[in-house]
């Protein structure tokens, strides 16, 4: 394990060693009364309050939709220093504060809300990269449990193995693909056994008796959205608690491998939930955020996370802020 600060080698974060994160626009949002993140309406989640972070910028897939540059997207473990969990807390807990700190003197943002970002209260496990390939994440994810701060992991199934050990608050995996074929040329995985070890992750995704459980599919128009008897099939054996579908976003490095049309309209994307939910009885509740053009099938109509669902002064006073 290391000691002592290197930067991950991506202007786009703000980064200690291999730990990054980066502000939400979401978060800037909620500071400043201008929405919340459909993470908010679905589950509770306070936007303001929010880490976006990852502990390792690195991944095993080259997915057609993602907005990263493949080329400079190492995948090479080899002579990494890893940080223990508790110093990647420390590290994501700095990186907020130092993101966030300018909004302290902005007029816009109430002091109440402010201070309350000073202390975020939920990590997004999510911002790049394939976070199993942290070989501490297990432990990650108690460290952030202990002081109190609710962990949502996603993950894109490669390592079902540390999924196992892995009980964060809430565990998506991505399934981007209904299908082998499709599967290969959605994700583009480096690993030839990816489609396998994603199947048995499904498998993982079942046993989990406490965790809540999410299969999360990112949309691309023409290239994955067919099939919704099979994305239901997977959902049914994962026999996950939720069912997000979100749509494809035209922007940074995908824009050179998707056209804008691959991009669905929420429509679209109301429409196909729909037709995989036709599949999944048990699922009969539905909610979508037409501005983040997502929907969500559940099990439950009380779909938000037993912790949250006090939520702050500011927040029960302001619901709409």
């Amino acid at each position: 394990m290391s000691s002592g600060p290197r930067q991950v080698d991506d202007p786009d974060y703000h980064s200690v060693n291999h730990t990054a994160a980066q502000t939400c626009g979401w978060t800037e949002h909620a500071l400043k009364g201008e929405g919340r993140c459909y993470k908010n309406t679905f589950y509770g989640i306070q936007s303001h309050r929010c880490i976006q972070m990852t502990p390792v910028v690195k991944c095993n897939e080259r997915c057609v939709f993602c907005w990263r540059d493949h080329a400079g997207h190492s995948y090479e473990l080899d002579g990494v220093e890893w940080d223990d969990p508790e110093a990647v807390v420390d590290a994501s807990i700095h990186l907020q504060k130092r993101l966030l700190s300018g909004f302290g003197g902005n007029d816009e943002v109430p002091r109440q809300v402010f201070e309350e970002a000073m202390e975020p209260r939920h990590v997004a496990i999510s911002l790049d990269g394939e976070p199993t390939l942290y070989p501490y994440l297990p432990e990650l994810v108690e460290a952030f449990h202990d002081r109190g701060i609710t962990t949502f992991l996603v993950s894109n199934g490669t390592r079902p193995e540390m999924l196992e050990r892995c009980d964060p608050t809430q565990l998506y995996v991505s399934v981007d693909a209904a299908d082998r074929r499709t599967f290969q040329r959605t994700v583009n995985a480096v690993e030839e056994d990816a489609w396998d070890t994603l199947i048995e992750t499904l498998d993982v995704l079942a046993a989990k008796e406490e965790t809540r459980t999410v299969i999360r599919t990112t949309l691309v128009d023409g290239v994955n959205m067919h099939t919704p008897a099979w994305y239901a099939a997977m959902c049914d054996r994962a026999g996950v608690d939720f069912v997000e579908m979100k749509a494809y976003m035209h922007v940074g490095h995908s824009r050179g491998r998707l056209d804008r049309s691959a991009m669905p309209s929420h429509e679209r994307v109301r429409a196909f939930t729909k037709q995989v939910g036709e599949f999944l009885p048990d699922h009969d509740v539905y909610r979508e955020v037409e501005q983040s053009r997502v929907a969500l099938l559940a099990r439950e109509a009380d779909t938000w996370v037993p912790k949250l669902k006090g939520g702050s002064e500011f927040w029960k006073a302001n619901p709409y802020a």
